[in-house]
């Protein structure tokens, strides 16, 4: 090869590879956390409590590589491992209600076989958060939850909804639960949709405990819906991630200093909810 076309190979050669580069830069960028895209299933309850296989195939065709268990569907833990795993899908996150307290060592266990990474009290009943007192008394619970499940390689969490904003005196149950709670035995899944529809500032939350919220719920919110701390859990307004009034980049800024895992779920979807989980996905896979 002589001197002039030596030079031209270089210069082609430089080129692909910074162009590979970009392409391979843009790819990294393309998807904001950099983490797999993960679904709460619950978004797809009433299709998976027909056919679990088929709608887990379904999930994985879209192209999520995570999902979170609203429920076990009375299934073995073996079997949903399995059916996850067949499609090339991890569940790291399960969701559980006040009934797990009188049987946590059984669910620690069967958690354990299904190869879960957090355990994570997702809801109290309106009659389980009339006073601040029930809820310190169960953040003491969250406390011992979490010392067992950590014995078990399981993290403990909590998450959110908008009522635990409403105040008691001045006083704010969320705040309470993070100063009552060991930051390293209860950490929080920091569903983004309930906290702004409660008024609050989840940039703000995630700045000031970054280590705290390894989780996030990623759902959008309609415009037209003002401030409230009562739950509303009904198909207004609800609506598919980058169709609504959240504003996603300073979210993940923040969230890029502790968080591991996020999902999208939407409680209540205006098409067939594999279609909403489908456009969630492509926004989230496309945003940089």
């Amino acid at each position: 090869m002589n001197l002039q076309n030596r030079r031209q190979f270089l210069r082609k050669t430089a080129s692909a590879v910074t162009g590979f580069a970009a392409l391979n830069q843009g790819s990294l960028r393309a998807n904001p956390l950099g983490l797999p895209i993960g679904l709460e299933l619950y978004t797809v309850r009433n299709e998976l409590e027909k056919d679990f296989p088929g709608t887990i195939k379904k999930v994985a065709g879209i192209g999520y590589k995570e999902v979170e268990l609203y429920a076990f569907l009375n299934k073995p833990a073996a079997e949903i491992r399995r059916i996850i795993a067949d499609n090339g899908l991890v569940c790291p996150v399960a969701h559980y209600d006040m009934t797990l307290e009188p049987r946590l060592a059984k669910e620690i266990e069967y958690a354990h076989e299904l190869g879960l990474k957090y355990m994570l009290m997702a809801w109290l009943t309106p009659e389980e958060r009339t006073s601040l007192d029930k809820y310190k008394r169960y953040f003491e619970f969250f406390n011992r939850a979490g010392a067992e499940t950590k014995k078990a390689g399981i993290q403990f969490g909590y998450h959110n909804h908008n009522f635990e904003f409403k105040t008691f005196n001045g006083v704010v149950p969320f705040d309470e639960l993070l100063r009552l709670t060991d930051p390293q035995l209860v950490k929080i899944e920091l569903d983004c949709f309930w906290m702004t529809w409660a008024g609050r500032d989840p940039v703000a939350y995630m700045k000031r405990n970054p280590d705290r919220y390894p989780l996030l719920h990623i759902k959008d919110r309609k415009p037209g819906f003002g401030t409230s701390t009562d739950v509303d859990d009904k198909p207004g307004p609800f609506i598919e991630v980058g169709r609504g009034i959240i504003d996603w980049k300073p979210i993940f800024a923040a969230a890029s200093a502790g968080v591991k895992h996020y999902f999208v779920e939407q409680d209540f979807c205006d098409r067939p909810p594999i279609e909403s989980a489908r456009i969630s996905y492509e926004y989230l896979s496309k945003l940089s």
